[in-house]
């Protein structure tokens, strides 16, 4: 059972996590870059993909470290906040894609959270996370479809916690809110992929 300043900490992470992940890279590199609201853009998604659309190589790229740096960020303050604790990994993962996906500071619309969410699951065991990490990028890479790269890591990253994690329920729950965020945020995506109307990468949206 928790006391209360276990419950305290806890509390804090998931606060200062989700306001972390609030700071939307994409959004910020568009406006700084070119003036303009990526939502407003592209895909409509205020993710590394449609910043990589719309911005550019260089905005991409911007956008893919800027998400990696605050989820590092938060999980390193959730581990120790809560001492060292792999929970406090967890709780600032969910926490940080939270803020990624619904960004207090720009009206609650953001990306989908998915290097949020590779980054937190890297913390948490890299081994699987550098896994899942390459099968989606293969997934991409013959495919050119990033959503399909990505929901294959969300299904995977539920699969391998019941596989290498059956003994830690906690990274079960942390790695199944983590992939039923991802496939929700993937929705749109998911019904253009069984149309075949889905963008490949590189491909502009019609």
């Amino acid at each position: 059972m928790l006391n209360l300043t276990t419950l305290i900490c806890v509390l804090g992470i998931f606060i200062i996590s989700y306001l972390i992940g609030s700071i939307n890279t994409s959004i910020i590199a568009g406006k700084l870059m070119a003036g303009i609201d990526v939502r407003e853009h592209g895909s409509g998604n205020a993710g590394a993909t449609n910043a990589l659309r719309t911005l550019g190589k260089k905005g991409g790229l911007i956008v893919v470290l800027g998400d990696c740096f605050k989820a590092i960020i938060a999980c390193t303050i959730g581990f120790f906040m809560l001492y060292g604790h792999m929970e406090g990994i967890y709780i600032a993962g969910i926490g940080a894609v939270l803020g990624h996906n619904f960004p207090i500071y720009f009206k609650f619309k953001g990306g989908k959270g998915v290097l949020v969410s590779l980054v937190a699951i890297i913390f948490a065991d890299w081994k699987i996370g550098l896994c899942i990490f390459i099968i989606s990028m293969l997934v991409i890479i013959f495919t050119r479809y990033v959503s399909l790269g990505s929901l294959t890591g969300a299904i995977l990253t539920a699969v391998f916690a019941f596989i290498f994690k059956a003994d830690d329920p906690l990274y079960i729950c942390f790695a199944i809110i983590l992939a039923v965020l991802s496939i929700i945020m993937h929705r749109g995506n998911i019904v253009r992929l069984v149309k075949g109307t889905e963008n490949r990468l590189g491909q502009k949206k019609e």
